[in-house]
């Protein structure tokens, strides 16, 4: 049976950016009644499950970065002799757990993961595309619970925004009295 682990020899070479997602972290944030469109309650609790990630996991990442439910670990060097199964189970479970203790949640909370390969000046563009994902999210996350507070559908708003670019999201939150450069980030 042993042969069957097809893919117990499949390995990664680091350096590596392991990238964690919540699933389903919209129904699950809802249930926890966190504000919308980001609460820094929740910001709070992706911070601590990362500080217990880096202090008990017995893996060592460099540093991670963290955006809305998606958390990026640089590791220079990986256990499990770089079994892409293992670092693909352990890390997403991991912080899991770790999110679950810190907010006590009456449900499971999941993340899943996906190893990308970096190295030199694939480090920089990684976290400056990750940041300008981030930045979209935030406007564009901004902009749609805007028009859902006016009383749009979620189909409409969703709708609405399309096709928009960032500077016509940047017009209609100023023209509704929110700064974007002025956001929480």
């Amino acid at each position: 049976m042993k042969r069957r682990e097809i893919y117990s020899d499949l390995r990664c070479v680091p350096p590596v950016i392991i990238r964690v997602d919540g699933r389903n972290f919209k129904n699950a944030l809802s249930r926890l009644e966190f504000e919308k469109p980001y609460d820094t309650r929740f910001a709070s609790a992706m911070a601590d499950a990362v500080q217990l990630f880096f202090k008990s996991s017995g893996l060592s990442p460099l540093f991670a970065y963290i955006f809305s439910d998606e958390i990026s670990l640089f590791f220079p060097e990986l256990a499990f002799e770089g079994r892409i199964e293992k670092i693909d189970s352990v890390v997403p479970s991991f912080i899991s757990s770790a999110l679950t203790m810190v907010l006590e949640p009456t449900e499971p909370l999941s993340f899943d993961s996906r190893i990308i390969p970096v190295h030199g000046k694939l480090i920089n563009e990684y976290l400056i595309w990750r940041q300008a994902e981030a930045w979209r999210n935030c406007v564009n996350s901004h902009a749609y619970y805007a028009l859902l507070s006016e009383g749009m559908e979620e189909a409409d708003a969703a709708a609405y925004l399309r096709n928009k670019g960032s500077s016509d999201m940047h017009e209609l939150l100023f023209s509704r009295g929110t700064n974007v450069a002025k956001l929480p980030s």
